[in-house]
């Protein structure tokens, strides 16, 4: 649970101006996650999250820029622990996951910043992901295989 809390907190900040705490609590409790003061504090902790300025003159949380090797190795094994199978054809990619870790999953996906992934969507237990062609799905498989220890 705490895997997909915290990625789903990256996917948070990513797309939103969090200011406040009771703010990121408000939308992980929206998207389903019974959450403390004292987790989301903890979380933010955990994941050196900081405040940085906005062009407005707010403040909202983002990622430390120096915790980018961190922050890959969080999402990696997310990705390790959550993927249960992955399949494809043609040039579709279908990653199924366990139960609830589908976004999280997504968002390891997408912050691989692949060039041979052109887009994914999420649900509860699956991900699909489409490749520009064939042979990138297949590229894009074996190095997806070599994170979760599969070859």
């Amino acid at each position: 649970m705490k895997i997909a809390r915290q990625a789903k907190i990256l996917e948070i900040i990513e797309h939103n101006d969090i200011e406040t705490q009771e703010d990121l609590a408000q939308m992980l409790k929206a998207e389903g996650f019974n959450v403390t003061q004292a987790t989301i504090s903890r979380d933010i902790r955990e994941m050196k999250l900081t405040k940085i300025a906005t062009e407005g003159g707010k403040q909202k949380y983002s990622v430390i820029n120096g915790s980018d090797t961190e922050l890959s190795e969080r999402l990696i094994r997310v990705f390790r622990d959550a993927v249960v199978r992955l399949d494809y054809s043609q040039n579709m990619i279908v990653i199924k996951t366990l139960n609830g870790m589908g976004m999280a999953v997504a968002v390891a996906v997408d912050n691989m910043q692949s060039n041979d992934i052109l887009g994914s969507i999420a649900g509860d237990d699956t991900v699909f992901c489409v490749a520009r062609n064939h042979n990138q799905a297949v590229d894009f498989i074996q190095k997806l295989n070599k994170i979760i220890g599969g070859q």
